[in-house]
């Protein structure tokens, strides 16, 4: 098994002990991303701006492990409202026109930082 470990400064810094990512055996696994911008570490409001933000964190580490969201195969959505679900649906399906990953998406209690929207995300080659 080779593991490499996936760090990019286009997105926020780990706030654990926890990686932005791992590649093993062509699978990219890419930890649950939330909306901080991570040039200004603000979080932007509303469900749209940040669903927006956290597609653009995800697209950075897809992209520095040289992978594409074509190769993305699941992805966990989490949010801290289900009444969100819509809106959040409305901008993750501009990242995912054709060939759909699995998915899977629920309400949790809350989300670090207070935050409305959490991603995970896991690619194959």
């Amino acid at each position: 098994m080779s593991k490499r470990i996936i760090h990019t400064e286009n997105a926020p810094k780990a706030i654990g002990p926890y990686s932005q990512a791992i590649e093993v055996n062509g699978m990219l696994f890419i930890s649950g991303q939330i909306p901080v911008n991570p040039q200004t570490g603000k979080i932007p409001d509303g469900i749209e701006a940040q669903t927006e933000q956290v597609m653009q964190n995800i697209e950075a580490i897809l992209k520095e492990a040289g992978y594409t969201f074509t190769d993305v195969v699941k992805s966990t959505c989490l949010l801290s409202d289900i009444a969100n679900f819509k809106a959040m649906n409305e901008v993750y399906a501009k990242y995912y026109t054709k060939d759909c990953p699995a998915r899977a998406a629920f309400a949790v209690k809350d989300l670090p930082m207070g935050v409305l929207v959490e991603i995970e995300t896991i690619a194959a080659k």
